[in-house]
């Protein structure tokens, strides 16, 4: 089984920082894709951003210049540093890795559990 534990979520004051962090943990033998999604109160999930393990990274265009995604792939870690914070950015933050579990499996996707980000004043 393949486990994804995401840290960092929290209230911040609009303007603020934050860094995401998520670790996968498991029967890995190695992780294609990893990044992170998003979900606000009665909104579907969405795309925050992607990074393969070649280093491609896609940021959405609603973050794109004020979120920065970044990965340890010798520690299956992913970061998601989030600088100029708004209150329309506050949701529940998942991590996802697409992984391999043997040398000639297939690809499956796992999801971490989720951790709150909040911007308030």
């Amino acid at each position: 089984q393949v486990q994804l534990v995401e840290s960092g979520g929290g209230l911040v004051q609009p303007g603020g920082s934050l860094r995401l962090s998520c670790a996968a943990s498991g029967s890995i033998f190695s992780i294609d894709a990893m990044g992170w999604h998003r979900q606000a109160p009665g909104k579907e999930r969405e795309l925050v951003a992607t990074i393969t393990s070649g280093g491609s990274i896609n940021h959405s265009d609603s973050v794109k210049g004020r979120f920065t995604i970044s990965r340890d792939s010798a520690k299956n870690t992913v970061h998601l540093q989030m600088n100029s914070l708004k209150s329309e950015d506050t949701a529940v933050y998942y991590c996802n890795a697409h992984v391999v579990l043997t040398n000639t499996g297939p690809t499956f996707s796992y999801w971490g559990q989720g951790t709150q980000v909040t911007v308030s004043s």
